[in-house]
Order: structure tokens, then C-alpha cells, then sequence
């Protein structure tokens, strides 16, 4: 078997894969994550508010992330027995890196790389790569492709 055949069979199963998994978020609640995102195995998404979790097209969310949208801390003003809710948003052709954490709230823009290890606190604007604990912005006007690419 030649690497062109090799290839074009795994680009198959990693889009049945794909497909599947997002399948199984959707039977979840997650109804969400776009259906073009890329999300690897074990990761660790809020079980307490899954339909507040906004993830757009193409984004790669890599293995061992943790994604939160609610505050246990803060509570439901109108409801002080329930934790509070808010959303977070993840843009389109994103990349998140292995082990991030991404806390309750945060919006990162589309076509950002969140560096391994990251753990994201606040807003992380569009076409930046962020990293460190917390994560901050380290490198400014990136492009993306819709693979989750930077484009040099």
C-alpha cells in the first residue's frame, strides 16, 4: 500500500471518528460544538452547564482540555442554590492545546493557538497564540486555516 492510499484511508477514519464523537457530545447536551470541530479523546467538559459550551467550525480541541461554564463560587442570584451559569466561546479555527484549562466566562476569538498547559482566565482576542498560567497573548496577527493551521 502506497502512502497516498494510506493517507487517504486515514483522513476516512479520522473523519468517521470526528463524526461520531461529535454524535455522542450532541446525545450529551452539547449541542453547542460545531459539528466541523476537531475534539480528541478525554477531555473534560463542563457536566453542569454543557449547552453553555460554544466551540465554532474547524477548531481543534486536543486531548485533556478542560472547558468549565459554570461558577460554584458565585451563585444565581435569582436561584442562590444553583451555581451560576455563563457561557464560554471557543472561535472558529482554533487550536487548544493539550491540557489547557479554559475557565467559566472566557471568550477566545477565532484563529487562536492556546499554548499546552495553558490555563485560560480571560479573553484572548482573535488571530493571537496565548500561553502560560494564566495565559497571556505572546505573538499577534496569526492566520489560520480551516485544518487549524497557522498560516506562515
Amino acid at each position: 500500500m502506497n502512502i497516498s492510499t494510506r493517507i487517504w484511508i486515514m483522513e476516512i477514519l479520522s473523519t468517521v471518528v470526528r463524526l461520531t464523537r461529535s454524535y455522542w457530545y450532541r446525545i450529551q447536551g452539547y449541542r453547542n460544538i460545531d459539528r466541523t470541530a476537531i475534539l480528541e479523546k478525554q477531555l473534560n467538559l463542563d457536566r453542569v452547564n454543557p449547552q453553555g459550551i460554544h466551540i465554532g467550525k474547524n477548531s481543534l480541541i486536543a486531548s485533556r482540555v478542560t472547558i468549565l461554564s459554570h461558577d460554584h463560587v458565585k451563585r444565581d442570584k435569582s436561584n442562590p442554590r444553583m451555581p451560576f451559569m455563563i457561557d464560554t466561546y471557543i472561535g472558529k479555527n482554533c487550536f487548544i492545546g493539550i491540557g489547557v484549562i479554559i475557565l467559566s466566562g472566557v471568550k477566545i476569538g477565532d484563529e487562536v493557538v492556546i499554548g499546552a498547559g495553558s490555563v485560560v482566565t480571560k479573553n484572548i482576542p482573535s488571530n493571537v497564540v496565548a500561553a502560560g498560567n494564566p495565559a497571556r497573548v505572546i505573538k499577534e496577527n496569526i492566520h489560520m486555516t480551516s485544518k487549524a493551521t497557522i498560516v506562515s
